[in-house]
């Protein structure tokens, strides 16, 4: 269901992916890497079917990922597309709740699914046995679902409560990811909020059910991706038996939700009753998907605030002692998974004794020495193995493998990007770095919300009299 932090399920990279991710051959030809086999097939209804074959373990990883996501859905149903993700999970006239779990877990294996921007992604792993059984399922709840009054009811106070618990109930609330596109977005499909404002929950109706699969659930609108133990003739024959008569239908145009970089700071002070510490969230419009851009804003994200060693970190953390910690989000996805205008954001905690713009004023300092000086030769290696290693832990898992490839088919329209990103990376020049820097993390394009305890932000009077005890039962 929909995460507040980026998720990802990874396993341990065998040792020789991994000496090939961190050797000098990752500089050599981009033949000389771990190629992942790619094969595809577009059925004649539209379904794009991606095949991986792996035989190394006798299991699979299956993903469907259907092109609709936060941008696309009505408005004034904000956190339509997400409350309709926990929908397809409550099952169809053919096979009823419960059961596409219990042919996943009998079996071992588990299943999930994702809302974000630009997709809609469900998600299995299991024996390969179960195969046929997935696919089925699958297939089931693309052609129809079990619309009624009490499944919608029942989900829309899952998707309340999920609300209360990730974002009401919790410090910072998520404002560095939902209050953050608010500020930093002009047009509604990227500045809403996808997790849903709870009147617009409760007015869904079945109506928009029905509508949103017809109109987007169709398979000339989704990818499905195998990886693991199948081959791409047995893969793309159980895709047409399974999918094959599903009638394509119309999708609607999708709305313009291009925007530019910002010309003008924005800025915005929030209260928070439930934080102890204040906080900063400082966000700037990435690069658009595909531009030259892109893999050089990879390669300067993971040097401002890839970790413990990063300029950032270093900066701010250790060096000038302003902030607590320092984390970056893309978005709610990756740096390779947008499709539309999104945001890096720079997230800390930070020391009630000093100020915002103090914090601003040190990431300014360390994102014009990369403007003015670059990144060493030295640095820049490291920052590429560092994205090369992340990169092929990512798609060693079947489960990874089978959904990232059906993202960048459906983003990219191209599910052989996952073999260009690491020649992509490797071509990064210190110049791409500072180009990059200088372009898009300016003061201009910038976006920052403070959130300070609420305490702080009280008048003192009324600071004071919080501070004063309660009066006891037997005071008049």
């Amino acid at each position: 269901m929909l995460k507040t932090t980026r998720r990802a399920v990874l396993g341990a990279i065998s040792a020789a992916t991994l000496a090939l991710a961190l050797s000098p051959a990752a500089a050599a030809p981009q033949a000389d890497r771990w190629q992942i086999p790619v094969h595809t097939k577009q059925l004649a209804n539209g379904l794009t079917v991606v095949i991986s074959p792996d035989a190394s373990s006798p299991t699979v990883g299956v993903s469907v990922v259907y092109k609709v996501g936060m941008r696309l859905e009505p408005k004034n149903r904000t956190g339509f597309a997400h409350l309709f993700e926990h929908l397809m999970f409550q099952g169809t006239p053919k096979a009823p709740k419960g059961v596409f779990d219990q042919v996943i877990t009998s079996g071992g294996g588990n299943n999930n699914g994702s809302t974000r921007p630009d997709f809609t992604n469900y998600i299995e792993t299991a024996p390969s046995s179960a195969l046929e059984s997935m696919l089925w399922l699958e297939a089931d709840r693309m052609t129809t679902l079990d619309f009624n009054p009490t499944t919608l009811k029942n989900q829309q106070d899952v998707v309340k409560e999920e609300i209360r618990v990730n974002v009401q109930n919790q410090p910072y609330g998520g404002f560095m990811w939902l209050d953050i596109s608010a500020l930093a977005f002009d047009k509604w499909e990227n500045a809403h909020d996808g997790y849903g404002s709870f009147v617009d929950l409760e007015n869904a109706n079945l109506d928009d059910v029905r509508a949103f699969h017809r109109d987007f659930y169709g398979p000339n609108n989704a990818v499905l991706s195998i990886a693991g133990d199948v081959t791409p003739a047995q893969g793309f024959a159980l895709a047409e038996k399974y999918f094959g008569k599903i009638a394509a239908r119309p999708t609607p145009k999708p709305s313009d939700f291009r925007e530019g970089l910002n010309t003008k700071e924005r800025r915005l002070t929030q209260p928070d009753k439930l934080a102890q510490v204040p906080a900063i969230a400082a966000a700037w419009k990435l690069p658009d998907r595909g531009s030259k851009d892109q893999a050089p804003f990879a390669v300067l994200g993971q040097l401002l605030a890839g970790g413990d060693a990063s300029r950032l970190y270093q900066g701010l953390v250790k060096g000038r002692e302003l902030a607590l910690n320092v984390d970056s989000l893309y978005g709610l996805t990756g740096v390779w998974e947008y499709d539309g205008p999104s945001l890096f954001t720079v997230f800390a905690l930070y020391k009630p004794n000093t100020t915002a713009d103090a914090l601003l004023a040190g990431m300014d300092e360390e994102i014009a020495r990369v403007v003015k000086d670059g990144v060493d030769a030295a640095t820049l290696k490291n920052l590429k193995t560092a994205l090369l290693a992340d990169w092929y832990n990512g798609a060693e898992m079947f489960l990874n493998r089978a959904d990232r490839l059906a993202k960048l088919q459906a983003l990219w329209g191209d599910a052989t990007v996952i073999n260009k990103v690491p020649g992509w990376i490797d071509a990064v020049t210190s110049a791409d770095v500072q180009r990059v820097a200088a372009t898009y993390l300016t003061t201009a394009n910038r976006s920052v919300i403070d959130r300070k305890p609420a305490a702080m932000l009280a008048p003192p009077a009324a600071a004071a009299s919080a501070n004063q005890p309660a009066p006891s039962a037997s005071q008049p």
